[in-house]
């Protein structure tokens, strides 16, 4: 048994010596191209958009979450004679 792991060892080193951390000479040149604009381009709003680009869908439910959250009439509909909420948003497409 310990015949096996000598020999393990050796080869394990052998192998660690052949690596490199440089990178070709040809790698640097490629060239990069651009992604291509993005389809909905901030034109849809709702609940459900701003959980997926957010990043964390929970941080909508705290009410002492940072700005860059946004607040909550941005996804809420107002009743104007009441000033009370109807519903929320959950998908809204502007055109």
């Amino acid at each position: 048994m310990k015949k096996y792991a000598g020999i393990l060892i050796i080869a394990l080193a052998a192998t660690a010596s052949a690596q490199t951390f440089r990178t070709p000479a040809g790698r640097n040149n490629i060239k990069r191209t651009t992604p291509p604009p993005s389809v909905f381009n901030e034109h849809v709003e709702g609940v459900l958009p701003r959980a997926v680009r957010g990043g964390n869908p929970l941080q909508m439910l705290n009410p002492n979450a940072p700005a860059r959250y946004g607040t909550a009439a941005r996804s809420v509909i107002l009743d104007l004679d009441t000033g009370k909420w109807k519903g929320i948003k959950l998908l809204a497409i502007d055109f």
